[in-house]
């Protein structure tokens, strides 16, 4: 017996997919919406901090939450592929994942981790900055995952 995806606005055809398969994903408005949160608190968390006088530490909080908008189109990017691995192998009792998807999942934490210790060495940005940065995305998550519980779809 099939499974069909809520009819909704929560579903969309995926434009990363670049037309190869168009497959409507659950949770797509949240995605986008926790992408763009990440980026509008990490923008205004580092203005606040410029405007108080700590440029280093703005900056820190801008890098931190751009990379953290990346982290999270790649995690997201990396679940659709499995979302359309198990799809189209529904019929096997064992589905393989590529193994693109986890050497992907790895390099993605290796990645960050390589540009915060570039950042801070050679830029002189303080870690905790960009730490703090890279919890936009869980701040964003967070608030979105509220407006999803205030505001469910009827």
């Amino acid at each position: 017996m099939a499974q069909s995806l809520p009819e909704s606005g929560a579903a969309r055809n995926s434009p990363r997919d670049s037309g190869s398969v168009s497959i409507a994903l659950p949770g797509a408005r949240t995605e986008r919406r926790i992408a763009w949160m990440t980026l509008v608190i990490g923008i205004a968390t580092a203005l606040a901090f410029f405007f108080t006088g700590r440029p280093a530490w703005a900056a820190g909080i801008a890098i931190g939450a751009g990379l953290g908008w990346c982290n999270f189109r790649w995690l997201a990017r990396g679940l659709d592929a499995l979302v359309l691995a198990s799809r189209a192998q529904e019929s096997r009792p064992r589905p393989r994942v590529p193994l693109g998807t986890y050497s992907a999942a790895l390099f993605r934490y290796a990645l960050i981790g390589l540009c915060v210790y570039v950042i801070f060495v050679y830029l002189h940005i303080p870690l905790g900055s960009m730490m703090l940065g890279l919890c936009a995305l869980g701040a964003a998550a967070i608030v979105a995952s509220l407006y999803e519980i205030l505001r469910p779809l009827s």
